[in-house]
């Protein structure tokens, strides 16, 4: 299947994402900062990057902004794992050059069937 990066600060969540997207049978790297994010995704060239906004270090919109930067990744689809679902917080995700932007809590099954609607829209 398809090879993603997540990045998300709170270990629970990046646990659960992570083993839904394997269960799933993906190949999945879990960085818990947004700086975790950029060098994973520079290392991995994955197919998929998802970044919770608010993180340490880095927030998922700056790590958004430096992964687009990078030629082999600008074409990578990144999409935002938030609670915060204000309308000025999803622009922002989407001025930022993100895919889509999904809201906390989603159920696993939610969570698998965007990824793969997602992946199947890039030919992934």
């Amino acid at each position: 299947m398809a090879k993603i990066v997540i990045a998300e600060d709170e270990r629970d969540i990046r646990d659960l994402v992570a083993f839904t997207l394997r269960f799933a049978g993906h190949e999945v790297t879990a960085g818990a900062n947004g700086e975790e994010a950029v060098e994973l995704a520079k290392k991995e060239n994955p197919d998929l990057i998802l970044l919770d906004v608010r993180m340490p270090r880095m927030t998922g919109y700056d790590a958004c902004r430096e992964i687009k930067k990078i030629p082999a990744l600008v074409d990578t689809p990144v999409v935002f794992l938030s609670a915060k679902g204000q309308e000025a917080e999803i622009e922002t995700g989407m001025d930022v050059g993100a895919e889509e932007y999904l809201l906390k809590p989603f159920a696993p099954d939610q969570l698998t069937s965007r990824v793969s609607e997602i992946l199947a829209k890039y030919g992934k």
